[in-house]
């Protein structure tokens, strides 16, 4: 692999088919941040509609702050994982004390919910540090280039040696769509990849997918229908619209009484709802 003739190949590719993302015209931290925090698990086009009403409401981190977290939770509400939205909360009141959005890799690590990927991104895409964003369309990218299976190390190095310094945003921002739209997962677009004479796999039948197993490629998640995660975001939409009775809690959810107020202790201890006497509400 020609470490240069990937480069030049993938940005010329990158700058005229980068898909338009709100996300993507500001350079903004706090925005940034949002954006990269709701994308976590979820489908850029459920994405775009719930962060422009969240910015809307909240554009700085001073405002999110201010707000309490069962505002925050009721503009979450269909974007799941809930415990997203709390960590933002606490993000929100740690930056806005502190003044703004770290630009320290080890200080955006400590912040609620901020792992190596969102830190990375918002360095990236708001600071235009040299790091390399690595997500699962970028691992799987990497991965097929090597031609083999990779290590977490393995992947954060090829990633990090590949970031043209000062380019860093179009490099990421234009791998992560290669990655998306043309090297997917199931049926990659070999024959129109701007970087196919230099990977290592190109699509070879004979060949196993070197993506598969590797780092950084996420696996597939379990069914959401009948999961918890189900039941516990059935009494958080119901919550949106006022508090409830606890008795009326396991029809709510569908489950079992017992199933159930295992569910709303969960809840309770991530901080996600309140029991007040024999009601439950948002915080």
């Amino acid at each position: 692999m020609t470490l240069d003739h990937v480069v030049a190949a993938v940005l010329a590719w990158g700058g005229p088919e980068l898909r338009d993302l709100p996300w993507r015209r500001t350079r903004d931290p706090w925005l940034v941040l949002v954006s990269e925090v709701m994308s976590q698990q979820t489908q850029v086009h459920r994405v775009i509609p719930k962060w422009e009403r969240f910015v809307h409401r909240f554009p700085t981190a001073e405002a999110c702050a201010a707000a309490s977290l069962g505002e925050i939770l009721e503009l979450w509400q269909g974007l799941g994982y809930p415990r997203r939205a709390r960590n933002l909360h606490l993000s929100a009141q740690r930056i806005a004390a502190r003044g703004g959005v770290p630009q320290d890799l080890d200080e955006l690590l400590s912040l609620p919910g901020v792992g190596e990927y969102t830190a990375r991104a918002v360095l990236a895409f708001a600071f235009d540090a040299n790091v390399a964003v690595i997500d699962t369309n970028v691992g799987r990218v990497v991965a097929r280039l090597a031609g083999r299976r990779l290590a977490p190390r393995e992947v954060r190095a090829i990633a990090d040696s590949l970031v043209p310094r000062g380019d860093a945003w179009l490099w990421n921002q234009a791998l992560m769509d290669l990655g998306g739209t043309i090297c997917t997962a199931r049926a990659p677009g070999c024959a129109r990849c701007p970087v196919e004479r230099w990977c290592d796999w190109r699509g070879a039948a004979d060949r196993d997918d070197p993506a598969k197993g590797s780092a950084g490629v996420s696996r597939s998640q379990g069914a959401f229908r009948g999961s918890a995660r189900e039941a516990r975001g059935a009494l958080l939409k119901a919550l949106v619209n006022g508090s409830v009775e606890r008795s009326g809690v396991s029809a709510i959810m569908d489950r079992p009484t017992d199933v159930a107020e295992g569910l709303l202790a969960d809840l309770v201890s991530d901080g996600l709802c309140i029991v007040d006497g024999d009601m439950v509400r948002l915080p």
